[in-house]
């Protein structure tokens, strides 16, 4: 059985490689290497010192070795809402990728709340983590390009880079309005509304302008397209919309809504429900994402999909190779979004 050594029993703190070493009768450097180069590391004495740092309770000390190579072994993903399922499955992504590759991932939440990311932005950087991945709450923010300018790469998920000072990934989305509105024309739904977020969230925009486009193009008035707007993209927000959509004159009510993400439509659908209106009889809805919660609505949810584990998979891949090739160009990554139809637009 091996023994702890150099004043290192029971109560006197754990084991460090020096213990290891003396206790498997090997070399510093040969502990080192099985640490770091375990391939150059015969497979018997691999094995024997392995076994020793279990019995001796080894844990390798991950600060030290960081402050010896200035950088971290982790991975920081900034998302926007933590309370919205669509950036917990971008990070399940990311945690994919992370994973591949032998990193962590710490997951910080802005709660679009641009002095708090400012802070996280600040903290990790100080933390010398490998790169950042982002959802900014202002994706023209001077502090996203300034970081690999300091030697931390930075990735932004969810938004398209107004340049290639860094990488990006997105979705479509003014492809995704006007897929959720060319639907919902299909079916021979004329007014129609749109029951968006605050203004200053581009795929907002986005999704309207898309929604416009398919008007248009059906030969529809823009102002059939009505606009429900709202405060932040939450189910408390969506029941509120349903309230102002159910007090319109009935010559003014739509007979369709979509939503610019499915947590509004789930509390668009939770208010029609309440007030006794059928979905779709009496109003047909589309959401966006397409999150787990969707398909098991009470109504299930017709939803514009967004390849969300994808997304975050896709960026943390490409911030892993800024981070480790020399010849790393930046890109500028945009997916095309889906349409799923459920029961809340065809019954």
């Amino acid at each position: 059985m091996a023994r702890r050594t150099n004043g290192s029993g029971p109560g006197k703190g754990a084991a460090g490689v020096k213990d290891v070493a003396a206790a498997a009768g090997v070399s510093l450097g040969t502990v080192s290497n099985v640490l770091n180069r375990p391939d150059s590391v015969s497979p018997k004495t691999r094995a024997k010192v392995e076994q020793t740092m279990a019995s001796l309770g080894f844990v390798r000390n991950e600060s030290a070795r960081q402050l010896r190579s200035g950088k971290s072994r982790i991975l920081a993903y900034l998302m926007l809402d933590a309370g919205n399922p669509f950036f917990t499955d971008v990070a399940r992504g990311v945690e994919e990728a992370a994973r591949e590759a032998g990193l962590s991932v710490v997951l910080c939440n802005s709660n679009d709340d641009a002095g708090r990311e400012a802070d996280y932005l600040d903290l990790l950087e100080q933390q010398r983590v490998q790169g950042v991945l982002i959802t900014p709450v202002d994706p023209a923010s001077d502090r996203l390009s300034n970081l690999p300018n300091r030697g931390t790469p930075v990735v932004v998920v969810d938004r398209a880079a107004e340049d290639l000072s860094h990488c990006s990934v997105s979705v479509d989305d003014v492809l995704g309005g006007d897929v959720a509105i060319s639907h919902l024309v299909e079916l021979g739904h004329t007014r129609i509304a749109y029951v968006g977020g605050p203004e200053n969230i581009g795929q907002v925009v986005d999704r309207r302008t898309g929604a416009q486009q398919a008007m248009a193009r059906a030969g529809l008035p823009a102002e059939d397209l009505i606009d429900i707007p709202t405060a932040a993209l939450t189910v408390a927000e969506g029941r509120g919309a349903g309230e102002r959509l159910a007090g319109l004159p009935a010559s003014r009510r739509p007979t369709a809504a979509f939503c610019a993400n499915d947590l509004l439509a789930l509390g668009l659908l939770q208010q029609c429900v309440r007030l006794g209106l059928r979905v779709p009889g009496d109003l047909a809805i589309v959401g966006y994402d397409d999150i787990e919660f969707a398909e098991a609505a009470a109504v299930p949810l017709t939803s514009v999909r967004q390849p969300r584990q994808l997304l975050g998979k896709t960026a943390a891949e490409l911030l892993l190779d800024e981070a480790s090739n020399p010849d790393h160009e930046h890109q500028r990554l945009t997916f095309t979004p889906e349409l799923i139809v459920r029961t809340s637009t065809q019954g």
